[in-house]
């Protein structure tokens, strides 16, 4: 059972997403129409690496965060990079702010020593661990999720 669950949409990611595509979409288009310069083995590398590309532009386009009797967990888009927490590995949770320099995606910032997990926006949720392992959560709903945090933690 699932007491928590939002997922936050990367509107950015998208619109990067539907960029690229537009771009290698035209580079094929361009690359058929002018006579082969290359052999079909390096065309097939180049489209292989096209698509390779947009499976992962396209896994961060979405972040669903979902609380339940056991588990923190953190899942991108359709689930390829997905990261879990024991909840009583859990010590506290609060509503940060990250840097604009943290950036986006799945991250290790090496000054502070956290990892963060963020597609949009710079509100989140610090979660420090038993091993003192710190965590920040993108999210556009903090104070719902740190709710839900302290909730599953003391149930």
């Amino acid at each position: 059972m699932t007491s928590y669950k939002h997922t936050q949409i990367g509107y950015l990611m998208i619109i990067v997403t539907l960029a690229v595509l537009v771009f290698f979409a035209w580079v094929q288009i361009t690359a058929r129409a002018e006579p082969p310069s290359v052999d079909s083995g390096a065309n097939f590398l180049v489209t292989a690496t096209m698509i390779l590309i947009l499976f992962v532009l396209a896994s961060f386009m979405t972040l669903t965060t979902a609380i339940d009797k056991k588990y923190l967990r953190l899942r991108f888009g359709y689930g390829i990079f997905r990261k879990k927490f024991l909840l009583s590995d859990i010590i506290s949770a609060k509503q940060v702010k990250n840097h604009w320099y943290y950036g986006w995606g799945i991250r290790l910032c090496l000054g502070s020593k956290m990892w963060v997990y963020n597609i949009s926006g710079f509100d989140a949720v610090e979660i420090v661990m038993k091993n003192e392992k710190i965590y920040r959560l993108g999210t556009n709903t903090p104070n719902e999720l740190v709710a839900a945090i302290q909730r599953a933690m003391h149930s």
